[in-house]
């Protein structure tokens, strides 16, 4: 095949792509508005063959985003799709709420205050607030980060499940400065200290020059949703200063757990 029709294959199979996700998002909002529906009903509504709309549900299904209602052949939307909704206001709720918290915390060290949220094997900052002595311009809004370099990262492996931390550990743990921990025995040691300590910490493991401390934000269940982070410049943040600021910074996530419902 000539580089031309190897082009034309893949832009092809790039549109048919696209059109099976607006397909599939369109059978979500037909038994959104709906409440639930049959093959051939969902078929009419969209244009399609009814193979094409049995097609689609199959995948659906399979993803848990829609439940078929026992043998009446009618499909409502699943238990997936709610989980989603969820994970999507408990974001927003989080950003809303950390915006006090953080920029009081910022306020009282002088250093940069960032809140995070786990994004699958990453940690990202959602809200970001600067103190008065912040030596940086670096925005890390919306970057994801590795969970083992860096402070928040850690309180979310720390607060996993076994199984889920040790399926995290055994990845390849990429090291980013001469401090990063890239042994997994190490990191399982210090993580195991996290939550008696009430935070984690990182030193130039990320970057040079760069320490953090991060302590977790609960939900109402007591599951970890967030971690609030402040970090430093090295002659800022010394060893000594260390516990005083985690234990600030731990001050802060518990305020922002109140605020999300948590011991409430």
């Amino acid at each position: 095949m000539t580089r031309a029709g190897r082009r034309e294959e893949q832009g092809k199979s790039a549109s048919g792509a696209v059109q099976s996700v607006d397909r599939a998002v369109t059978v979500l909002e037909i038994l959104a508005r709906r409440g639930e529906a049959g093959v051939t009903e969902i078929a009419d509504e969209m244009g399609v063959h009814r193979s094409t709309a049995f097609r689609l549900l199959g995948v659906l299904e399979n993803r848990g985003l829609v439940g078929q209602a026992g043998d009446r052949g009618k499909y409502h939307l699943g238990a997936g799709v709610l989980r989603l909704a969820g994970a999507a206001a408990v974001r927003l709720d989080v950003s809303q709420e950390a915006v006090p918290v953080c920029r009081d915390l910022a306020d009282g060290l002088g250093e940069t205050v960032n809140a995070a949220v786990l994004d699958e094997d990453a940690a990202v900052n959602i809200m970001q607030a600067r103190g008065t002595a912040a030596v940086t311009a670096q925005d890390w809004l919306g970057r994801r980060t590795a969970l083992h370099a860096t402070s928040s990262g850690k309180v979310f492996l720390a607060h996993m499940t076994p199984g889920r931390r040790e399926e995290q550990l055994a990845r390849p743990l990429g090291r980013f400065t001469e401090h990063t921990v890239t042994d997994a025995s190490v990191l399982r040691s210090e993580l195991a200290r996290v939550p008696e300590q009430g935070y984690a910490a990182t030193r130039e493991e990320l970057e040079l020059g760069l320490v953090a401390v991060a302590a977790p934000v609960r939900a109402h269940d007591g599951a970890v949703i967030a971690a609030i982070s402040v970090s430093g410049p090295v002659f800022r943040m010394t060893p000594d200063q260390v516990p005083v600021l985690g234990a600030r910074t731990a001050a802060a996530a518990d305020e922002l757990s109140r605020r999300m419902g948590y011991g409430s």
